[in-house]
Parts: C-alpha cells; structure tokens; sequence
C-alpha cells in the first residue's frame, strides 16, 4: 500500500472524530504491519486516547516494525495524555508518516525531532494540502489565539436574504439546512445578532445531524424568554471577544447573523471563511434584504478578491466555500 494510500485511511478517520475532540485536533492514524495488515485509530474526547494510541492499541504486536502513518505531528509532551512519541518508539514502529507539523508551541517539531532521534525514519508532507483543509480551524487557532471564524449566508442567485416583508424561510432546501447543521456540530459556538433573535427567536441548536450544540453567543441583549439562552450576551468589540473565545477553547465560530452583524465582520476583516447557500430562486428588484448593509467598496480597484475554496451542489442548491486571504 503506498504512502498516500495509508494517509488518506488517517484522513478518514480523523473525518469521524470531528465534532468529538476539540480543543483538541481531530487527528487519525493508519498503521501498516510488515504483513501488510491495516489499523486505524481517531483523536478520542478531551483526557482520552490520542488517535496514535487508539491505533497502537489496535495494532498491539503487530505495530513492531511497522508503518504509521498519522495526519499531525504526534505531540512529545505530557499533557492529559502522555507523549504520542514515547509509545510509538517503545512500539518498535520502524517508520513515521507525518502530514503536516503541528504549530502548538507544545509540539511545534519536537515529536519529530523525537522520533528522528530514537532512529525512525520520519517523512513529512504526505497529502498535506488536504489535511491543512481539514485541520483549518485548529491550525488557526494555534496560530491567532482566536477562533476561525465561518460567516454563514443562504440567498437567492441574485444575492437576497430575505423577501421584502422579512420572511426568510426557507430560502434553501433540506439538504443545505441539514450541511448547516452539520457545520453547527463543528463549531464551538455560534453566534448571532439580538435583531436576529427578536425576529426570528432561534434555538440555534443541532436537530438535523448527530452532534454536540455550539456555545450560542449573541450580540447584544437577548429577551428573556427566547430559545437561544442559556447565551453569552456580548456588547464589547468583535476582536475582544475573539479573544476571550480563543482562549475558552473555541476553536471555530460560525456567524449566523442577519445582513448588520455579518458587515460587522465582514467589514472588520474577521471572516476566515464565507459559505453561502445560494438557492436557484431570484427575487428582482431591489428591495428584498440583501447579504450586506451600509457602505461597501468604493470602487473595482479596491474590491476585495479572494479565491474559492470549494463548490458542492446539495439537493437543488449551490455552497460556496470563498476566502478573502
């Protein structure tokens, strides 16, 4: 089985443990025993196995003299759990595939300059593009110190949130309400405005997937009897409370405000990532709610470009995954 092979079932199995294991990653791990059988293993919940382990523990004997292939650097440091590296050299693996280094100032190229002295042959940067995009969040986390922050939109194709008269459900399908769901699981908290709450009075929980509820933050004043609480109420700058977000853990912050919080962000340069659900429905005119309000740029040669990350049709509707990086 090639390297690449091996990676891609860590890949896999990172992908299960997504909504499980923050703030730690959510890493996998394949190993290859000389007969040529496989083990995998994934990061488990917080003060559990780390997925080098699970995967050591499956492979037991056969580990000896085997392939072990794990998206991030395994960590050399004790913390919950002991160093990955100590039970990988004490497991006679005789080679290490590493995806990408880990930025954690706990690890930070110490796991391999720990395998590399105990004499295993380590390799690094196996699919490295594809789990630099899975580990998106967690690398920015440790990176900034705050969250990654995904600004979620849903419009019509000529960039309405909402007919005239504020109704906006439901401008996309099941299949695009369900992937948001899914996205709520992976996030740590969410947010959105005191508007959005007076007028539409969401729970913002997660019903249509398998998965934890995000922390609900509001900004602004919520009423007292509406489903979003128990919430944080935040009245101070967006950057501090990315800050205070940061540093609780929050490795991903999904923004579901209506058009004023999402300029807010927008306009502070605080979105990592724009998803939008477009849906194959045009309103016309110009006086259905649009994504944004206020002032946008003034003109082409300050337009802020940026690339797409992805593209994916669910049921009738479009996402669009964009960075303005």
């Amino acid at each position: 089985m090639p390297d690449s092979e091996l990676m891609q079932l860590a890949i896999d199995a990172a992908s299960n443990a997504r909504t499980l294991t923050a703030p730690n990653p959510w890493v996998g791990c394949a190993i290859r025993s000389a007969d040529g059988s496989t083990y995998v293993g994934a990061t488990e919940p917080p003060g559990q196995a780390h997925a080098e382990i699970v995967a050591l523990n499956a492979a037991g004997s056969q580990a000896a003299g085997a392939v072990l292939a794990t998206t991030l650097e395994p960590c050399a440091h004790t913390g919950r759990t002991g160093p990955c590296t100590e039970a990988i050299i004490e497991a006679g693996v005789r080679r290490v595939i590493i995806g990408i280094e880990d930025p954690d100032v706990n690890v930070a190229g110490a796991g391999i300059a720990q395998l590399r002295a105990a004499g295993i042959d380590v390799g690094v940067g196996v699919k490295a593009d594809e789990i630099t995009a899975q580990l998106a969040s967690y690398l920015h986390h440790r990176r900034t110190g705050r969250p990654y922050v995904i600004l979620k939109l849903a419009a019509t194709v000529d960039g309405r949130t909402a007919a005239p008269d504020g109704e906006s459900e439901w401008i996309t399908g099941v299949a695009a309400r369900t992937d948001v769901h899914q996205m709520r699981a992976e996030s740590q908290a969410i947010l959105v405005g005191a508007g959005t709450v007076r007028a539409d009075d969401p729970s913002l929980t997660v019903r249509l997937v398998d998965g934890p509820d995000p922390r609900r933050i509001v900004l602004g004043a919520a009423p007292t009897n509406a489903k979003v609480h128990p919430c944080t109420e935040w009245v101070g700058p967006l950057p501090e409370l990315l800050d205070e977000l940061g540093a609780d853990g929050v490795l991903q912050l999904m923004v579901e405000g209506g058009a004023n919080v999402a300029s807010e962000f927008h306009d502070a340069g605080l979105v990592d990532r724009y998803v939008i659900y477009l849906a194959p429905a045009i309103f016309g005119g110009n006086d259905a709610h649009p994504l944004f309000v206020g002032a946008g740029t003034p003109t082409m040669a300050e337009l802020r470009r940026g690339r797409f990350l992805s593209t994916a049709m669910l049921g009738g509707d479009l996402r669009l995954d964009i960075s303005l990086d």
